[in-house]
């Protein structure tokens, strides 16, 4: 019977394991491992609906980075961070932002350059200087971008040097909240051409109908709150919202 950590290939395993109904024991008898392995795994990462794969595999690293880091003495050489931050709480908490990303949706090599990103006082890097703080190829960096920037969570401008630089700053949120609501209007609209077709007043048109009501709704307001949140975002900073997503250089 195989010991030690359980490996990342092993992990998808139990997590298609969950998504076909099986019982832990038969996870573990696939797997060749202790049933109360499975069961330990599973339920210290979010249980049977919520476990994934990347994000258990992630926790196990940073649980055991951590160990090495409390076992291993401080090196009196290391630069200190600016503005006099602790490199290793810098370290821990870029790491937890990432796992929030990840979380949320976002692969994980994205939701690294995103951590990144909003984890430095410029708010942008170039495609090198996140390659070399991430330990990655530029191919990755660059596949990260963009797919971030097609979510428009990320965006490109050029310096004073003409090197393409990648920003994340407080008007992408308002961006993202736009889109978000817009991403409704396509099904509103075609759930209202469902009523007609179905015939109002029956259960698969009234499902549709109420859907789109329910969307239209809340779109409003998610429209209504992201331009009242742009206007307390901005207000006695010294920016507007066209000035502050100018491209610098």
């Amino acid at each position: 019977m195989p010991g030690g950590r359980l490996t990342q290939q092993e992990r998808q395993q139990i997590a298609l394991g969950l998504s076909d109904n099986l019982a832990y024991a038969e996870i573990a008898r696939r797997l060749d491992r202790p049933t109360s392995t499975i069961t330990r795994e599973v339920m210290r990462n979010g249980g049977p609906a919520g476990y994934r794969a990347d994000l258990a595999h992630r926790a196990t690293q940073q649980r055991t980075r951590r160990r090495t880091q409390a076992a291993a003495p401080q090196d009196p050489h290391a630069l200190p961070q600016v503005h006099g931050r602790d490199p290793e709480a810098v370290r821990d908490y870029q790491e937890t932002l990432t796992t929030v990303f990840m979380t949320s949706g976002l692969p994980k090599m994205m939701a690294r350059v995103l951590g990144c990103l909003y984890t430095t006082d410029t708010g942008s890097h170039t495609a090198a200087e996140l390659a070399q703080r991430l330990q990655v190829s530029p191919a990755s960096v660059s596949k990260a971008i963009t797919f971030l920037e097609g979510l428009e969570l990320v965006r490109r401008e050029r310096d004073e040097r003409r090197r393409e630089r990648y920003v994340v700053d407080d008007d992408l949120w308002y961006q993202s909240m736009i889109r978000s609501a817009r991403a409704n209007d396509q099904f509103i609209e075609t759930a209202r051409q469902g009523v007609g077709i179905l015939g109002r007043g029956t259960p698969a048109a009234t499902r549709l109908e109420n859907a789109a009501r329910f969307l239209d709704f809340v779109s409003e307001g998610l429209l209504r709150a992201a331009e009242q949140g742009r206007d307390v975002l901005y207000a006695g900073s010294g920016t507007t919202p066209d000035t502050a997503a100018t491209p610098r250089g």
